[in-house]
């Protein structure tokens, strides 16, 4: 769902607040897979909240961001995604068992 959101959330007012504490609102130009994200005409506000700084365009990484804010209406234009069966403890890959068993070296 989070990528689906920011697609709908194109051309609309985010605010983004970083892992350093720095806030970002603009309008989303763009995002990528791991949630790269451009924005434009954008407010930029100091971790302290005492400095703002006005940016034409800017890009910021997604393993940066710590939250979006997305605004109610862009809520409502996301379609709905189908639900995923979930897999049961046994079976496939990953979980429990299988080969390599932990525990180091034994």
């Amino acid at each position: 769902l989070p990528l689906t959101l920011l697609k709908a959330a194109k051309d609309h007012e985010l605010l983004i607040e970083l892992k350093n504490g720095e806030t970002y609102n603009g309008k989303l130009v763009e995002c990528d897979a791991w949630m790269n994200i451009t924005l434009a005409e954008v407010i930029c506000t100091s971790r302290d909240g005492e400095k703002f700084w006005k940016i034409a365009e800017c890009y910021i990484r997604g393993s940066n961001i710590k939250y979006l804010c997305v605004p109610e209406q862009v809520l409502e234009k996301v379609p709905d995604e189908p639900v995923q069966p979930e897999r049961t403890e046994h079976g496939g890959r990953g979980g429990r068992g299988g080969r390599g068993g932990g525990r180091g070296g034994r």
